[in-house]
């Protein structure tokens, strides 16, 4: 007995020796694969390739601007920390385009200047998207300084590195926020930018920083300054799932869907005494697959030296009273409502004028907001789990 025990136990250890040693030499191999063999096609400029670093593109934009960017046909290199990003719209992406030299993600953290020289002198960037930043209005009241360091500071680090490397395209992520609350509306151009929390002033210096870097450099910049985003990927591959931690923070689409699945008891709308018809605030809603295309019509207008700014809205302002209702109809829910005060740095109304968007980028919204609403109920439906293993609501 004694004996057999010990062969069986010797027949073991040589198959775990033997499995050990195999997989350290596909490890070398692979790693002399890597090396030897041919260059990492990321690593050098292509004729006919645009290569574009979308940076915060595991998250909700930025990964809608991945998925349109690869269509396409561009190579697209996604930087995220995954802080607030999703690793499952990265999975998706890698699995819609498999293909070598079309996508790679690298995670890292922008706030880490080595780490960012580095991820520049490995690869050729054309252009960069950068969309990576936290984004909650109420959460920069309370966490002023990091909202600071996360946009100001990380924009900063980028843009050094896009100069050390001679990456000539930049399509900057900013926000209706840096406006703070006008006096007069519809919101153009140029209208004053006096921001009134630290979301849109952390946004707002880092437009400033972009604009005097611009004056002597013969770098192409885009800066699209963009409203409430809302809205799916139409073909069901991308939506918004938020983090459970942030729901609180997020946007009120994801609270509406929330409430239509049951998953918080109900709606809380903050502030009913705003200045505008019904009392709530009122926002220009613009859908996400609208907001991808005037990027990407955005990169393809941008000129060496020049400097675009663009409002990208709808032109069209909705309360959240109406926004509730629209919800109500996309979802066949009729959602109980609570109405609360106002959240800190809000602003009672804001809704853009696209006309000089429209008239030099030829670019429109095409989604209403029922629209949008229905796309995305659509895809939360079928994605109960955000993108972890989902089964489909009845």
């Amino acid at each position: 007995m004694d004996i057999a025990v010990a062969k069986r136990r010797s027949s073991f250890s040589g198959k775990f020796f033997a499995a050990a040693v195999l997989i350290t030499l596909c490890f070398v191999m692979f790693k002399q694969s890597l090396n030897s063999g041919s260059p990492n096609v990321f690593s050098y400029h292509e004729a006919g390739v645009t290569h574009v670093l979308v940076t915060g593109g595991a998250g909700y934009i930025g990964s809608h601007a991945a998925l349109r960017l690869l269509k396409d046909s561009y190579r697209v290199t996604i930087v995220d920390n995954l802080s607030r990003g999703n690793i499952g719209a990265v999975r998706v992406l890698q699995k819609l385009f498999p293909e070598p030299g079309r996508l790679q993600f690298i995670y890292s953290d922008l706030g880490d200047a080595k780490a960012v020289n580095k991820i520049f002198s490995e690869n050729a960037f054309d252009a960069v998207m950068h969309f990576a930043a936290v984004a909650y209005v109420g959460e920069s009241t309370l966490e002023p300084l990091r909202y600071y360091h996360n946009i100001t500071s990380n924009t900063l680090l980028v843009l050094e590195a896009m100069a050390a490397h001679n990456v000539k395209t930049l399509i900057y992520s900013s926000t209706c926020a840096t406006y703070g609350e006008p006096e007069k509306m519809p919101i153009t151009e140029e209208t004053t930018q006096v921001p009134i929390n630290p979301y849109g002033k952390a946004k707002k210096m880092a437009e400033d920083i972009i604009l005097d870097f611009s004056k002597n450099s013969d770098m192409g910049v885009m800066i699209l300054r963009y409203f409430n985003v809302i809205g799916s990927d139409p073909d069901g591959k991308l939506g918004e799932a938020p983090r459970p931690e942030l729901r609180e923070q997020g946007r009120i689409s994801g609270a509406c869907f929330d409430a239509a699945r049951g998953i918080i008891p109900g709606l809380k709308v903050r502030g009913t005494d705003y200045e505008t018809a019904d009392g709530t605030c009122v926002r220009d809603y613009i859908d996400v697959t609208d907001l991808v295309d005037a990027h990407v019509k955005a990169l393809a207008h941008a000129q060496p030296g020049k400097v675009g700014i663009y409002n990208v809205g709808t032109g069209k302002g909705s309360s959240v009273k109406e926004f509730v209702e629209a919800c109500k109809k996309a979802t066949g829910v009729d959602i109980k409502v609570e109405y609360l005060s106002r959240r800190p740095g809000d602003y009672a109304k804001v809704y853009s004028d696209p006309s000089k968007v429209r008239q030099e980028l030829n670019w429109t919204a095409r989604y209403t907001l029922q629209e949008s609403l229905q796309i995305a109920w659509r895809w939360q439906k079928s994605h109960l789990n955000g993108y972890g293993l989902s089964n489909a609501m009845g």
